[in-house]
């Protein structure tokens, strides 16, 4: 799912919404300043999600054997593919 950058406005307002409620939460620095940082965060992930299913669109369009996107047989792959990236990605 790609969120755009209102929907990740809107997702780091309702995180700080649900921090401040939170008794157990203390802020150290001004709510915006915080809630920039979530968007920054967020958008970063996003970055990478995007990088790595490249890489996995690219190795699937590097078969010889020309796999269509939607197949059963693609949906294995790409999540093979894109498990492996993003588990490298992570160190693991």
């Amino acid at each position: 799912m790609k969120l755009n950058r209102e929907k990740i406005n809107h997702l780091s307002k309702l995180i700080i919404a649900g921090l401040a409620k939170d008794d157990r939460v203390e802020f150290f620095e001004e709510e915006n300043k915080i809630r920039l940082e979530i968007v920054r965060i967020i958008t970063d992930i996003m970055k990478v999600d995007d990088e790595i299913d490249a890489a996995a669109r690219k190795t699937l369009s590097s078969y010889s054997k020309n796999i269509r996107e939607g197949t059963p047989e693609w949906e294995v792959l790409y999540n093979k593919h894109y498990n492996e990236d993003a588990n490298k990605r992570r160190g693991f």
